[in-house]
């Protein structure tokens, strides 16, 4: 096909509506045109595409498998079109809009501040919102259209279902402790469990591979174990008292590179794993989102 033959935005409206409405003459009357017009364009539309798109049958009108795959794209393509008008209307006005970001703590940590950055200059004046949560109540808030887009760890199959995933790089947990901690320079598991040790919420996207990793090394019930997702929490008590806490890398990766912890000579390696945007699947991403996607990307090519 050759797009110099000018599909219009007629085309696609006329297509999607009769799409949509099942008849050609409920597509005519809601868009104010008759239905010889409406047969006419949707006559120039198949021709230039080189495809039958709809079949009239006794119900009214059905897509063709060539219909369907076409109506994918030409509503995302007029979806696109208008909300750039509704974003060029909203900068007009003063009002660039808002992106609502949920954020694993290691992401919060390692990430976000840098793309926030990144973000304003792509898109300056648009409000950020960020609420940093444990993966299950991130992607429930997300599934129920309470935010934007949620940038962490690829959760359990089962907690997935409706979104997409794309992934930024993959990360580790990591076994931290306060500089001078008796088990520093140690790489046994198993001596961890002598101490209190501080888990991911049972509800977290990296604890059923901890749960793995310490049955490995011999410690499946640990006395004195804490859950928290909490990184204030977690990074008070190892820095006060000889617990261990393990969590994310990201999330205390600037604590390590300053030596305000230490990371124990336990090898976690089975325990890495994709990190990256979540999305909704069933719909196109606002310009917003994209925007604030690319803003993540230009974060991590400066860092590699």
């Amino acid at each position: 096909m050759n797009l110099e033959k000018r599909i219009k935005l007629r085309h696609l409206k006329t297509f999607c509506e009769i799409a949509r409405l099942g008849s050609f003459k409920k597509a005519a009357s809601a868009l104010h045109v008759t239905q010889p017009a409406i047969s006419r364009t949707l006559a120039e539309l198949e021709q230039m595409v080189e495809a039958t798109l709809l079949v009239r049958d006794r119900g009214g009108v059905a897509l063709t498998p060539e219909g369907a795959i076409f109506l994918q794209f030409a509503q995302m393509g007029l979806d696109a079109i208008q909300q750039g008008v509704n974003r060029l209307s909203r900068l007009r006005s003063g009002d660039a809009g808002r992106v609502r970001i949920g954020a694993l703590p290691s992401v919060a940590a390692r990430l976000l501040p840098d793309a926030i950055q990144a973000f304003a200059v792509l898109s300056p004046g648009t409000a950020v919102m960020v609420e940093e949560g444990p993966h299950e109540f991130l992607v429930n808030r997300l599934k129920a259209g309470e935010l934007d887009l949620v940038a962490g760890r690829l959760g359990p199959p089962e907690t997935m279902a409706g979104l997409s995933f794309t992934q930024l790089y993959l990360e580790h947990v990591v076994l931290a402790a306060r500089p001078g901690h008796p088990l520093a320079g140690s790489s046994d598991l198993a001596a961890v469990a002598d101490y209190p040790v501080i888990y991911p919420a049972p509800n977290s996207a990296i604890r059923p591979l901890v749960d793995r990793l310490m049955i490995a090394g011999g410690v499946s019930d640990p006395p004195r174990a804490i859950e928290s997702v909490s990184g204030s929490f977690g990074r008070s008590l190892v820095l006060s008292s000889d617990a261990v806490w393990i969590i994310s890398a990201g999330v205390v990766a600037q604590d390590l590179e300053a030596g305000r912890l230490i990371g124990l000579e336990v090898d976690t390696q089975m325990t890495s794993g994709p990190v990256g945007i979540m999305v909704r699947a069933d719909e196109q991403s606002p310009v917003l989102v994209r925007l604030f996607s690319r803003a993540i990307g230009q974060v991590l090519e400066t860092r590699t």
